[in-house]
């Protein structure tokens, strides 16, 4: 092999050695994600979480003690006036000292004890009769009414629906499992057909209610949005949520881009920086900052980014101020915030800038950018997004009561593993 050829293949092997040191920097940094440094949720962390970081959060450790503080009022069981039952124990006869007889003497004083319980659940079957008649004349046959809501010979009465509704929607008790529930309680085994019937039944009812709600949640002045995959009748199908403090609409997609029921809606929309949130175009948005704080104590944390350490203090300082003036931040304070916001961003653009350059290709054939690269563009040409929360008192520093409303429906899904 001559000295050219020599050269060549060393500095093939050069480049080729640089592109497999980016791609296991790349898996070693996905190997190090969690759900406190990335939006994976806490699920996927696995059984060997480290006890360091059970107890770690993004939020600063506060000033006060765990536990109740001082002044507060405490809850108990206390006595009533009126109960409903009451038992009299009847004092000795004869004196436990003495022997004397006090079978004739009043008692000087009562003491109470009242113990709190609930009757023994019990199934109430009621029978509806109705009389029929037939008329001398003509012989027509006359009888009574039924109550409207009485319209089968055996059937399941409102509370009984009621009470499954409860917990198999609020408390997440599967249907098989509520079905043993009812009979072990009450001693009625409602299959779980009737249970899926009866939440169907429930949710034609409520679907004037649910109208309403998704056009005062339109028309409110600041909304949340969020989606989340949902598996219905075996089949991937997407939860879509809008939210305000108040009030929650949950509508259901088969696909994940499907906004364009919202196409008319105004105000400020706070979300996670979907892109296709971007297609509203009548509305202000707000971005959720929890997201960048994890991508930033990720590149703190495992890239060993500098800048990353600085920008999530600025983000904290700013929300710390977020909740001490609920009414609006003072102007000298948002400016000092903004200085400091474009100070870090410069720093972090010069500090990528003096990087080598990836010799990966990213997608759509262009070269491809560090993910703290990423983050500060994203931070700089969304600047405005991200801290509106700054200008607009009704605008949150997260994207958490949309995420919250999500939450349960994740909770059911898992424990029930789907929906109907």
């Amino acid at each position: 092999m001559s000295p050219e050829e020599k050269d060549q293949k060393i500095e093939s092997l050069e480049q080729e050695i640089q592109v497999l040191r980016q791609k296991i920097a790349e898996l070693e940094r996905r190997l190090g994600l969690d759900s406190q440094t990335s939006s994976k949720p806490p699920s996927s962390d696995g059984l060997k979480k480290l006890d360091k970081n059970r107890t770690k959060s993004l939020r600063e450790k506060g000033k006060r003690p765990s536990g109740g503080q001082f002044g507060h009022v405490g809850q108990t069981l206390e006595q009533v006036l009126e109960p409903d039952n009451i038992i009299k124990h009847p004092a000795p006869c004869s004196c436990l000292s003495c022997g004397c007889d006090i079978s004739q003497i009043e008692a000087k004083k009562i003491i109470k004890r009242q113990v709190f319980d609930i009757p023994t659940p019990r199934i109430i079957i009621t029978e509806h009769q109705v009389g029929v008649k037939e008329c001398p004349g003509c012989k027509a046959q006359i009888q009574g009414s039924f109550p409207e809501w009485v319209k089968a010979p055996v059937q399941y009465g409102a509370r009984i629906k009621a009470v499954a509704a409860y917990l198999n929607h609020q408390h997440f008790i599967p249907e098989d499992r509520l079905s043993e529930v009812l009979l072990d309680l009450f001693g009625c085994r409602m299959t779980p057909g009737t249970i899926a019937n009866t939440s169907k039944t429930l949710a034609q009812i409520i679907e004037p209610v649910v109208i309403e709600i998704a056009s005062e949640v339109k028309a409110a002045p600041v909304k949340h949005l969020d989606e989340t995959g949902l598996r219905i009748g075996g089949k991937t199908n997407w939860l879509h949520v809008v939210s305000t403090q108040t009030e929650t609409w949950y509508r259901v997609a088969a696909k994940r881009k499907d906004i364009e029921v919202l196409a008319e809606i105004k105000g400020v929309v706070v979300h996670d920086h979907w892109k296709p949130y971007y297609q509203l175009v009548q509305v202000n948005h707000a971005l959720c900052n929890a997201h960048p704080e994890r991508e930033l104590k990720a590149l703190e944390e495992i890239d060993q980014e500098s800048w990353a350490k600085s920008m999530k203090k600025v983000l904290l300082l700013a929300c710390n101020y977020k909740h001490r003036y609920p009414q609006g931040i003072p102007e000298n304070i948002i400016a000092r915030i903004n200085q400091l916001y474009e100070q870090i961003l410069n720093r972090g653009l010069d500090f990528h800038s003096s990087q080598p350059p990836l010799n990966r290709k990213g997608h759509f054939c262009r070269v491809k950018r560090r993910v703290g690269h990423n983050l500060l563009l994203r931070l700089q040409n969304f600047r405005g997004d991200v801290l509106r929360f700054l200008t607009e008192p009704d605008v949150p520093f997260t994207n958490n009561q949309a995420e919250r409303d999500l939450r349960m429906m994740k909770c059911k899904q898992k424990i029930s593993g789907g929906f109907r």
